[in-house]
């Protein structure tokens, strides 16, 4: 076997990017240290637990199974030995102002017929949709999933550019075209638009900023189905904690990080706790936000200035999320449902272009009793409401703004989504806001997914998971390439890792 270099790698932040950062990277040999500021690792995929509830506080939708199954390959494991995936369909159940209702199914001849009950155009243009979106997750899974990318230009080599297969995948990404005026190009009632607009609520983005190539994210989620680790998406960042440690990880919980020392040359050389502790690395991994790792943890100096100055990075959205202990569960809902606003054009407007939260809003509505009944008491339910909102400007107090859009919110439910009587059956409420979430997960303003996918061309462009701007560091999380929502952060970490060893010992050598 090719001898391979060890090298000391410092991560900070334990979210679900550091988790696989951390686990790639321990597999290939490395000596790993990961410090998370929390009592616990996971981010975001935390848990609120109370009168016999249990909540998962962030994630709730598991895709893309394949992204864990190859970190756990990376150590030799199965992800079917260290986790329990139950599959979900329908994938959503939508309810809409007019009273109908649509399941998103996971087949997509299932889907046509049940599309064709409502509008026969819509049908066959959802046939000709999901075409487009095999296609365009072809070209994402060809030239931007699994490497560091942070541009358009680090897609496509001057050799490739000549080539007219790869020119005809360029103009297939439809770059001049938006999510939303590309679904209701195949997708006439606006009803099933709706549904396929909110695949990019994923990246916390508007449908009518987000490019075209978005519309990728379609396929992979009939392709690859949509699960449930039973035991709640906790169960994800716990056996990634598990694996971490069997591979000789060392994890130091409760300790913050405050800044990324630099050598003289300018290179990350190590990390310093807020107590002024000191640890020497040879690598660094920043799992925290990428807006915020260059603001806050590197001395103020050229390559800050050169991150900021590269692209005017804007956050994603926001939200209020509701925990709702009931002591008796709807079963009109499944597992996980969407309650579409009244207008997505008005919606989308006041989240992203007036900065304001939606008069009449779309709220996610995760349910799972269904499907795992320890969640609560028997015949209870532990629902979890998302409702998007902008992310913090300078004049939102939600102290004062919550108690009204919770009754806006809990209307909502019992109007569209038809759960009479909601406020009857709360025995248990816990809730969070953007100030909420920027204070507990150190998000720029607020914001749950990072950095926004809006723009038609560079969109769908985060920041490389190789730093350009302080050799040495390296960064993974939803804020970096390739973007957020489960599986991308968990890409994410696993492309760091991947560049950190490829940098450090070239290519793995490919197994007999």
């Amino acid at each position: 076997m090719v001898s391979r270099t060890r090298k000391r790698i410092g991560i900070i932040g334990g979210g679900l990017g550091g988790l696989a950062s951390a686990c790639t990277l321990a597999a290939r040999g490395h000596d790993v240290t990961l410090f998370d500021k929390n009592d616990w690792v996971g981010g975001k995929a935390a848990v609120l637990e109370g009168k016999g509830f249990r909540f998962d506080m962030g994630p709730t939708i598991l895709t893309l199974p394949s992204v864990l199954r190859r970190i756990f390959a990376e150590a030799g494991h199965k992800l079917e030995d260290r986790l329990n995936l139950v599959r979900l369909d329908p994938q959503w159940r939508c309810f809409y102002q007019d009273g109908t209702f649509l399941d998103l199914m996971e087949n997509v001849q299932t889907m046509v017929e049940k599309i064709r009950g409502m509008d026969p155009k819509s049908a066959e243009g959802y046939q000709k949709f999901q075409d487009l979106s095999k296609r365009l997750n072809r070209i994402s899974q060809k030239f931007f999933f699994w490497k560091s990318i942070g541009s358009l230009w680090d897609m496509f080599s001057f050799k490739d550019s000549m080539n007219l297969s790869m020119l005809g995948d360029v103009m297939s990404m439809r770059p001049v075209s938006t999510v939303a005026a590309t679904v209701r190009k195949y997708v006439p009632d606006e009803r099933v638009a709706q549904m396929l607009d909110h695949f990019t609520q994923y990246v916390g983005s508007s449908p009518y900023g987000s490019p075209a190539v978005l519309c990728g994210i379609a396929h992979m989620q009939t392709d690859e189905g949509v699960w449930y680790p039973m035991g709640g998406t906790r169960e994800v960042p716990k056996a990634l904690a598990k694996l971490a440690g069997e591979l000789g990880v060392t994890i130091h919980c409760g300790v913050e990080v405050t800044r990324i020392e630099q050598d003289g040359a300018g290179r990350a050389s190590g990390v310093v706790e807020s107590g002024g502790t000191k640890h020497a690395f040879d690598i660094v991994v920043s799992n925290s936000d990428t807006v915020r790792t260059h603001r806050e943890l590197l001395a103020a100096g050229r390559a800050a200035e050169r991150f900021e100055g590269r692209r005017g990075y804007e956050p994603a959205c926001s939200g209020v999320v509701l925990y709702l202990g009931l002591n008796k569960r709807y079963d009109h809902i499944a597992h996980h449902d969407f309650v579409f606003s009244r207008d997505a054009e008005e919606e989308f407007d006041a989240i992203y272009n007036r900065g304001e939260p939606a008069p009449d809003p779309t709220c996610y509505v995760c349910a799972p009793a269904v499907t795992d009944p320890s969640v609560a008491p028997p015949g209870g339910e532990a629902l979890y409401v998302l409702v998007h909102t902008p992310y913090l400007r300078p004049h939102h107090n939600w102290n004062e703004m919550l108690p009204k859009y919770r009754e806006v919110i809990l209307n909502k439910l019992e109007t569209t989504g038809g759960m009479k009587g909601i406020r009857d059956r709360i025995v248990f409420e816990g809730s969070l806001t953007p100030q909420g979430i920027h204070d507990r997960y150190r998000v720029l303003n607020g914001a749950i997914y990072g950095l926004a996918s809006h723009g038609r061309l560079f969109g769908a462009f985060k920041p490389a998971n190789r730093s350009p701007d302080v050799p040495g560091l390296y960064l993974a999380g939803g804020s970096a390439h390739p973007g957020p929502g489960m599986p991308m952060a968990l890409m994410s970490g696993w492309i760091a890792g991947d560049t950190v060893d490829q940098d450090v010992n070239g290519p793995m050598p490919v197994q007999a």
